[in-house]
């Protein structure tokens, strides 16, 4: 999943930042509120981080600028303004959530799972492919209840084709939600990790789960009837 942090202290834009792509997240990130919103009408993201102390725009006026257009896109506000009234204004604008700081990376990290959950899946924290699992809390794959070794950047790939099973996934896709933006859509990087995957993936369930219908993308499904 693709996500925006954007934060003007910088210590903890870094920290935060180093959290989520620690928890296999595509994480791009800024320290002020014209940058953000040319991100925002360059990029597509599944989550919006967002400080409402900016330089520049502060965190309001991105907020209500980028609902002039998208009403999807989930936003978390991080704000030192704890007052009912911050939140009640934040949400009223059209936040999805509002934490105040301080925090507890932990808890930032649990306010996600439950955004983007509600977003892709509004069911357990399970995925399930045949024998293939997901565990979105965990963010470990399982083969039978063996978790998998796998990279950063294949664990965000079997997440995001088993929240899509049903549907090819193309390669622009999944560099928009799995990749940060410095990856260009020439990049070999995609084929790379999906031939990686694959190899883990059949050892463990004797199958390839993932298909590459050509022209289409990659569809995650059970063995081949």
């Amino acid at each position: 999943m693709h996500l925006l942090v954007v934060e003007d202290e910088r210590a903890l834009c870094e920290t935060i930042v180093r959290s989520l792509r620690r928890l296999a997240y595509s994480v791009d990130h800024c320290y002020d509120g014209e940058r953000a919103l040319e991100l925002l009408q360059t990029e597509r993201y599944d989550l919006v981080i967002l400080d409402l102390n900016l330089p520049g725009r502060d965190g309001m006026t991105v907020l209500r600028t980028l609902r002039q257009t998208d009403r999807e896109t989930r936003v978390l506000i991080l704000s030192a303004r704890n007052e009912v009234s911050d939140k009640v204004a934040g949400l009223d604008a059209g936040a999805s959530d509002y934490l105040s700081k301080p925090f507890h990376l932990a808890e930032l990290e649990a306010r996600i799972r439950s955004l983007t959950l509600r977003q892709f899946t509004q069911r357990d924290v399970l995925l399930t492919c045949g024998a293939l699992t997901f565990d979105t809390k965990a963010r470990a794959a399982l083969v039978r209840g063996q978790a998998l070794t796998l990279t950063r950047k294949e664990t965000g790939i079997v997440e995001y084709l088993m929240l899509h099973q049903g549907r090819p996934v193309s390669q622009e896709e999944l560099l928009e939600h799995v990749w940060d933006n410095s990856v260009d859509n020439f990049s070999n990087s995609i084929r790379v990790h999906i031939s990686a995957l694959w190899k883990k993936l059949r050892a463990a369930l004797g199958y390839d789960p993932i298909r590459n219908r050509i022209g289409e993308g990659y569809l995650m499904g059970g063995p081949e009837p």
